[in-house]
């Protein structure tokens, strides 16, 4: 399950772009209960989040989700921003074999100075009596500017080398990889996008 909760320093932020929206249903106070609520409807094993705001993932959203049954790995964003991104999985359902941040910041490159991050994690399945590959998990939120698809795309080939790097196993092959992401591209109208690593097909988005 992907969602992006929106943080609340960056709606306030950017509230003209709510402007349509009764203002109580903007409050954290008001929008926290409905999206567990949603959570707890789904009841997903894997779980991504998008503009978790630290103090909240702090204070209210990493305490219930571990009431739910859930680990959850967090990445905050770089240059002071409010909010990163979880990676929260069902600890009866995997086990946490390595956490691997990334950081798309890089002040010497053009097209890598902003703050985005992303997060990917290696999961074994907990299946009884069956030998199971490990999973390998990511997470994202690309730059949001609708014109700058150069810096989306640059951050997007620094994801995937993580990925390839933590998805490789010893034989040369992959483990099973899914991207569950904010990555806000509109170039492709399928939901799922195949994604090749050397020559395989390894891999979709789910956009």
């Amino acid at each position: 399950m992907s969602y992006n909760i929106l943080s609340q320093d960056l709606l306030e932020d950017n509230s003209h772009l709510y402007r349509h929206c009764r203002r109580p249903v903007l409050h954290w106070s008001f929008r926290f209960p409905n999206i567990l609520k949603e959570i707890k409807h789904f009841d997903a094993d894997v779980l991504c989040l998008q503009e978790v705001q630290e103090d909240h993932y702090g204070a209210e959203i990493r305490p219930s989700l571990e009431s739910l049954g859930y680990h959850c790995e967090y990445k905050m964003r770089t240059g002071r921003k409010p909010d990163g991104c979880a990676i929260c999985f069902k600890h009866s359902k995997f086990s946490l074999l390595s956490v691997n941040p990334v950081e798309f910041y890089h002040p010497d490159i053009s097209l890598l100075d902003r703050d985005n991050v992303g997060l990917v994690l290696l999961l074994q399945p907990k299946i009884p009596c069956a030998a199971s590959p490990a999973i390998c998990v990511a997470n994202t939120h690309l730059l949001y500017n609708p014109r700058r698809g150069d810096i989306k795309l640059t951050q997007l080939a620094m994801l995937l080398a993580e990925i390839s790097s933590v998805a490789h196993q010893k034989d040369g092959s992959f483990c099973p990889i899914v991207i569950i992401s904010f990555l806000l591209f509109s170039i492709y109208p399928l939901k799922y996008v195949p994604i090749k690593i050397s020559g395989t097909c390894v891999c979709r988005f789910v956009i």
